[in-house]
């Protein structure tokens, strides 16, 4: 049974990585972006209860699956139903260019104009990874990683034959 939960600051990589395993394994893809916030502005989290019923309901009707967040506290959910953790960590250079390049992501916007509206505010977010101590940390991410016992890798890089 397949299971993958794949993690990392954002623009990492993680959405291409899970479209990509969700085509190759045939397998329902959950990104945490489209059940962690309210709809308001500005954006505000949904309740861990409000998010954590809608995973459930992913996960009972999936028995295999690929979730993909930066949610220390979502992630943490099912992290010991996960047959693999991947953890992207390719550092905050490489993920400041890749948010730079990320192409229109319809289910997150409207448009790409209100994307790119946001850019300057995402770029400042994914320059603080390695400072944060909330659930979108690196130290968040790296405890997930260190303690699940489970199949897992760490990429440093967007070459994934690389660790």
């Amino acid at each position: 049974m397949l299971r993958i939960l794949i993690f990392g600051n954002s623009g990492a990589g993680k959405s291409t990585l899970a479209m990509e395993y969700a085509a190759k394994y045939s397998r329902p893809h959950l990104d945490l972006d489209t059940l962690a916030w309210e709809d308001s502005n500005p954006p505000s989290r949904k309740s861990l209860k409000d998010s954590a019923l809608k995973i459930e309901l992913f996960t009972n009707k999936n028995d295999k699956w690929i979730i993909e967040g930066c949610y220390a506290d979502l992630l943490g959910l099912v992290i010991e139903n996960a047959t693999e953790v991947i953890f992207l960590n390719p550092g905050v250079e490489t993920c400041i260019e890749n948010c730079k390049s990320r192409p229109w992501e319809p289910h997150k916007y409207e448009s790409i104009t209100k994307q790119n509206e946001n850019l300057d505010m995402l770029l400042d977010w994914v320059k603080e990874y390695p400072i944060r101590t909330d659930e979108f940390s690196l130290t968040s991410h790296k405890k997930l990683f260190n303690d699940y016992v489970g199949s897992k890798v760490e990429y440093k890089s967007n070459v994934r034959n690389s660790s």
